[in-house]
């Protein structure tokens, strides 16, 4: 389905206030193009003809004011409707739209940038509003008054309303000549807004960087280029612009004019068909009022285009591939994972796991180490169904995972990652996520049980205190505890620990080690570790590298082996005695 048909759609759903709008919009038209035929009557019928008698003459230029007045009234009440009609629309398309974007799985987001995102759902449904408000009315406007006007003209005299309608195919000429250059331009100013914005964005969640590292005028300068080149886009569409304005209109208008003398001077030479004065003033009148609309027409293809551009933005979101978000509640699962020959790629072929298998039974802690890039992040994701695997099975207590819906499964695990990321609003909407089933007692009960209460006691609000996006007033020990305090009360079967301890200083990391303790009691725990010493009690540890399994076994099995493991570990216990060894002599 075209954008065209999209958008008409949208409006269906509002069509009330809309068609109410375009109703009083075409009276309007009608009491406006009546004050022609009154003024060339009073001409006519009483000036030219020397019937001054002041009554009537008084009545009917009191009627010309009522309909002056009724014009401006049905106006007003036209745009009102129309602007209630097109936030409605835009409303719903911004809903749908953020809607839509909830149900997108996760690798759409690993190859868009937020900012982007962002646009699409702000400045391109704005632009798309401007299409019901200002586009839709003054097409609408110049429809109905071009049609009153050539129905005035016809009635005034057939043969130059005829030579009129001229106009009507060059318009439209014009408008198809219009958008086959229009079109490229608007979608490459609309792709570089989104960039803009992407940047933007980008710049201020990495200012620490940037400035650290004297980015500063880098930065800039990649600004720069990309603003300058969203510039000269605009630039070109200006000419276009102009080129397709009051220029085209004006043109048209003086040869419709010259028309107009030649014709009627040559008609003043045979006395019978001579024009009334009445009738020439009257014809001009409308002459002008039909380039008025033609004027609003030509203006808006600009508008027009932008509109359409951003519309088929917002609607290549939509018609992406999504996943209605699941009411089933499932029961709560004991937690009993498998994983029966599993492969996975990001890319096609290109598997960053290979043939893996291994379980968890209910209750175990099961811990995944091994280098960067080792796999041990994808085993999370798969395991979220945050993507599904290439090849294999991964069963919960004997049911592949791939025929639950991926809400009902995610009810029932819970994640604290290495980055906890906290959102705008108070400590307790933090833990509970506005869940109203998670009481505050319960927001409580779970930060204290996780020791976080030994590190946030000291703000003045407690568990309201404010949050600010990403939580950046906070230590990364506090926004860690109110994620364990988090995951702790929605009350997972399946817990992932994500690299929990890796950015934080020792005193809080045993705040945080019994928080883990805490947190793991009586469910199936996966944790993804670079500090060895803190999975020294896992049930079983499984080594990892490019995507295979090496090893694994418990803490003391695995040391004995003098494998991978024995290695990683010694290395970062010399490590580790170094880093004590030069606290000592500072």
């Amino acid at each position: 389905m075209n954008t065209g048909k999209q958008l008409f759609q949208y409006a269906m759903y509002f069509k009330k206030p809309i068609f109410l709008g375009l109703f009083f919009l075409s009276i309007a038209v009608l009491t406006e193009l009546a004050g022609p035929f009154i003024a060339k009557y009073i001409i006519d019928e009483h000036m030219v003809a020397g019937d001054l008698h002041i009554e009537p003459i008084a009545w009917l230029l009191s009627l010309y004011f009522v309909l002056a007045l009724a014009t401006a009234l049905l106006r007003y009440f036209m745009y009102i409707y129309l602007q209630m009609g097109a936030n409605r629309i835009i409303q719903k398309l911004r809903k749908d739209v953020f809607g839509h974007i909830q149900k997108l799985p996760i690798q759409y987001f690993d190859h868009l940038p937020a900012g982007k995102v962002v646009a699409r759902v702000t400045n391109d449904t704005e632009a798309i509003r401007n299409l019901y408000v200002q586009v839709l009315s003054n097409f609408a406007t110049s429809a109905i008054s071009i049609v009153g006007v050539y129905a005035a003209l016809f009635i005034l005299n057939w043969k130059m309303a005829a030579i009129a309608l001229v106009m009507i195919p060059i318009v439209y000429l014009w408008m198809i000549l219009y958008r086959k250059y229009a079109a490229e331009y608007n979608d490459i100013i609309r792709t570089k807004i989104a960039d803009l914005n992407a940047m933007i964005n980008e710049s201020i969640q990495g200012m620490t960087i940037i400035q650290a590292f004297r980015r500063e005028k880098q930065m800039t300068k990649e600004f720069d280029e990309m603003n300058e080149s969203h510039y000269e886009n605009q630039r070109k569409l200006l000419f276009l612009d102009s080129a397709t304005s009051f220029n085209l209109v004006n043109t048209i208008r003086l040869i419709m004019f010259m028309i107009f003398i030649i014709y009627f001077g040559t008609q003043s030479f045979t006395a019978g068909e001579v024009a009334s004065a009445g009738t020439l003033y009257a014809f001009v009148d409308y002459l002008t009022r039909l380039f008025n609309p033609i004027t609003n027409v030509v203006n808006q293809f600009s508008q027009l285009e932008r509109s359409l551009v951003a519309g088929n933005r917002v609607f290549e979101v939509l018609q992406l591939t999504g996943e209605n978000v699941s009411e089933k509640n499932i029961p709560r699962y004991d937690g009993h994972v498998v994983f029966e020959h599993v492969s996975f790629a990001y890319k096609a072929d290109n598997y960053v796991l290979k043939d893996l298998s291994f379980e968890a039974k209910k209750g175990e802690t099961i811990a995944l180490v091994g280098h960067t890039g080792s796999g041990k992040s994808s085993i999370m994701n798969l395991l979220f169904r945050f993507y599904d695997p290439s090849k294999g099975k991964i069963m919960i207590d004997g049911i592949d995972i791939t025929t639950m819906p991926r809400q009902s499964i995610r009810k029932h695990m819970g994640i604290v990652l290495q980055d906890p990321y906290l959102f705008t609003g108070t400590i307790a909407s933090n833990v509970n996520l506005n869940d109203p089933a998670i009481s505050r007692e319960k927001v409580e009960s779970s930060l204290k049980a996780v020791g976080a209460d030994r590190v946030l006691g000291h703000l003045e609000k407690g568990i309201d205190e404010p949050v600010i996006e990403k939580g950046s007033t906070l230590s990364s020990g506090q926004r860690q505890l109110i994620s364990f305090a988090r995951a702790l009360a929605f009350d997972p079967a399946i817990l992932i620990l994500d690299e929990a301890t890796s950015n934080i200083d020792t005193e809080t990391e045993e705040i945080i080690q019994h928080a883990m303790d805490v947190l793991k009691q009586g469910r199936t725990t996966f944790i993804i570790a670079h500090r060895l010493s803190t999975i020294k009690n896992a049930d079983r540890i499984i080594v990892l590298e490019k995507g295979v399994i090496k090893e694994q076994g418990t803490h003391d099995e695995l040391l004995e082996s003098g494998g991978i493991y024995q290695q990683m570990y010694e290395m970062q216990a010399k490590s580790l005695y170094k880093e004590s060894a030069l606290g000592i002599r500072s």
